[in-house]
């Protein structure tokens, strides 16, 4: 058995009747982890153990950890999380709830990556977030239970950090023969990798993340979501933080779901009944979840 568990696909009245369309919500929030993921981290674990991996290692703002946490946990293998300074006392906790070993370091993603890189040996298996075809399949599994529902959306809608999620949703697409539903990506301003990047021409880093939307802070987006981010079709879209919190609370009051800002980026688009929908008669929104933020969190942003 996976893992991971198959999600909730619901249609949200409230968002159909606000923008004239049918949109689905694909609820991955619902994740043991808390986020969608569990999908490519658990894959990931459950390959390296059966090569006989003792310990995993790996580098996360939050959610990518926690997974990696929750995985090891019940497959009886250590879990070491090397976190940025910048990751919340809350994902800490939840780290540390999971059984992991937390190490805090540095001041982005990127300074907590290179630590973790030197602490492997040959019994360990790292676990990168998101730049890895191993996770990339485990996250294609989200499109194979949609296609299984019958639902052939006309675009799909979500939030894009390191580009793991992007990478996994358009290998399960085209596997399901839908090369041409775009994609909407979505970013905060202050963790817009990739909406750089595609206005540049090339892959390009950030100085530094300013978002509150901290589960999207990778400075910069992985190649594999670059190279299919110009290869489907696909609108770049960024929204505010606050919209991002606003979304958030939303959904909240609509499903009895929290999810951090990062997930509320993609969902602002739907609230908001961006242009990028405009053709749309069908909509998936993936609601990729996350654990990092509180409710008073996300009131005081929003606000």
């Amino acid at each position: 058995m996976p893992l991971h568990i198959d999600t909730p696909l619901l249609e949200s009245r409230a968002l159909s009747a606000h923008s004239g369309r049918a949109v689905w919500l694909k609820m991955d929030a619902l994740q043991p982890s808390g986020s969608f993921k569990l999908r490519g981290i658990g894959a990931a674990c459950e390959v390296h153990a059966g090569r006989g991996a003792r310990r995993f290692v790996s580098s996360s703002g939050g959610n990518a950890g926690i997974s990696a946490a929750h995985a090891g946990r019940r497959l009886g293998v250590p879990v070491v999380v090397v976190v940025p300074e910048t990751t919340s006392q809350r994902a800490r906790e939840l780290l540390r709830l999971e059984q992991a070993e937390v190490i805090v370091h540095g001041a982005s993603w990127q300074e907590a990556n290179e630590l973790a890189l030197t602490m492997l040996d040959e019994h360990d298996a790292f676990l990168h977030p998101f730049d890895d075809p191993l996770v990339w399949e485990g996250h294609a599994t989200l499109v194979d239970e949609v296609a299984r529902a019958g639902l052939r959306p006309d675009a799909v809608v979500l939030s894009v950090g390191g580009g793991g999620l992007l990478s996994g949703v358009v290998a399960g697409m085209r596997r399901h023969g839908w090369e041409d539903v775009p994609v909407v990506a979505v970013e905060t301003g202050g963790a817009a990798s990739l909406h750089r990047s595609l206005a540049a021409g090339r892959r390009v880093s950030l100085e530094a993340i300013t978002s509150i939307a901290t589960s999207l802070g990778a400075k910069q987006v992985c190649e594999q979501a670059f190279r299919l981010a110009r290869e489907h079709p696909l609108e770049s879209v960024v929204v505010s933080d606050r919209d991002a919190a606003r979304a958030c609370l939303r959904l909240l009051d609509e499903q009895r779901v929290l999810v951090e800002p990062a997930c509320g980026a993609a969902l602002a688009v739907a609230y908001d009944t961006h242009p990028a929908l405009a053709d749309c008669h069908s909509v998936l929104v993936v609601v990729c979840g996350g654990v990092t933020a509180t409710l008073p969190q996300l009131q005081g942003w929003a606000e």
